[in-house]
């Protein structure tokens, strides 16, 4: 009897400590989880704690509800079509520089590419790990990468979008610091994450530039997003595209984007004419039918981008590595394919490819006729478009 009354009294005070522990949980761990990755004046787009998109709107988790919601239908996959397992790649050995005005760029999956031109090597949002998420948890790669890291020529800049996991991987960003040294360009307080490893980092804000060599600058530019790491650092740093201005016409990186108020690819146009485009396709569906969420454009909004930015030749990303969605791997190439045919636009200035192709970018051409949004929006609507898982 004693001793059931000490095992009883033992385990109120462990349950009365489990208590006081939740209770210090709930208020401390979502201020561990937080970060302030930047301290500045406010701005357009700053509050003084958080970045905001301009246009007003907040991008909210996809498909609606909370974030809690949102990660649990992702680890579940409810709904979502299937995707394979693996899928087939042969990795590329690109050429140690590309001199001149010749241009190519190899796809090395998700949103990473690799861009050679005028003796430089330039690389964008660049992710080898196998895992797109903290401690090796998130979506695996489906695809290995489209070129072995070792197989990588020497990199002289390096691009990086934001702070999401599949766009910032440090465990990369620190081979690459390593080996190579490269000038790393992010937006406002990217680069205290990227710092965490050791690694430098250059933070510009939207509207800023910085020179590379003669006639080369770096600008960040602006485009429809949010970024965290955790729960709780929701939009401590800026995410951003880019142009790298370039003798023989500009490159454009959108980074990961959602359409906002479709003015931020004027903005970068206003920068030059751009030669080359690289804009995200894919994990735009959320619900069944969607075309796009606040956070992502998919294939329709990525013609009208593509058109808002001088009709450049272009390269789909951001679609087949990574199960960020619920539409099936290759339901974006299928769709972008589908309605370049129906409104007219030439399909090879707009073509995907498979991770591990390098295309020779052309130079800059004559533009097709202004896009017609309605004709685009009729499309949209068309059996083969709509039908697509």
């Amino acid at each position: 009897m004693a001793l059931g009354m000490r095992l009883l009294r033992w385990a109120g005070v462990v349950l009365l400590w489990l208590v006081v522990a939740g209770c210090l949980a709930v208020t401390i761990v979502p201020r561990f989880l937080d970060r302030i990755y930047y301290r500045g004046p406010a701005s357009g787009h700053f509050d003084g704690a958080r970045f905001f998109n301009p246009d007003g709107e907040d991008p909210a988790p996809p498909g609606g509800g909370n974030r809690g919601r949102f990660l649990m239908k992702r680890i579940t996959g409810e709904g979502d079509a299937a995707w394979p397992a693996s899928v087939p790649v042969r990795p590329a050995k690109p050429a140690p520089r590309v001199a001149g005005q010749a241009m190519v760029a190899t796809w090395v999956g998700h949103a990473t590419v690799l861009v050679q031109t005028q003796g430089l090597n330039i690389l964008t949002d660049p992710v080898w790990s196998d895992t797109a998420g903290p401690l090796g948890f998130g979506p695996r790669r489906v695809t290995v990468p489209g070129i072995a890291f070792d197989d990588l020529p020497p990199i002289d800049l390096v691009l990086v979008s934001h702070n999401h996991y599949d766009h910032l991987d440090q465990a990369t960003l620190k081979r690459l610091w390593q080996r190579d040294r490269p000038v790393i360009v992010t937006s406002l307080g990217n680069d205290s994450v990227i710092g965490q490893v050791g690694v430098p980092a250059r933070r510009l804000d939207w509207g800023q530039r910085m020179a590379l060599r003669p006639g080369i600058e770096v600008a960040v530019t602006r485009n429809h997003h949010w970024g965290s790491r955790w729960f709780s650092d929701r939009n401590r740093a800026l995410w951003s595209s880019f142009v790298v201005t370039l003798p023989g016409g500009n490159l454009f990186f959108a980074g990961d984007t959602g359409f906002g108020d479709g003015q931020w690819p004027g903005e970068a146009a206003a920068l030059g004419p751009v030669r080359f485009a690289i804009l995200p396709i894919g994990a735009f569906r959320f619900a069944p039918g969607q075309m796009a969420t606040d956070n992502h454009i998919g294939p329709p909004q990525a013609i009208q981008v593509r058109d808002r930015l001088g009709q450049p030749f272009a390269l789909p990303i951001h679609w087949g590595t990574f199960k960020l969605s619920s539409e099936a791997r290759d339901t974006p190439p299928r769709m972008l394919s589908a309605l370049m045919r129906c409104s007219g636009i030439d399909p090879a200035r707009f073509t995907p490819v498979a991770v591990g192709s390098a295309v020779t970018v052309p130079p800059i051409g004559a533009a097709n006729t202004a896009l017609d949004e309605a004709r685009l929006t009729r499309c949209a609507t068309n059996a083969d478009v709509t039908t697509l898982p």
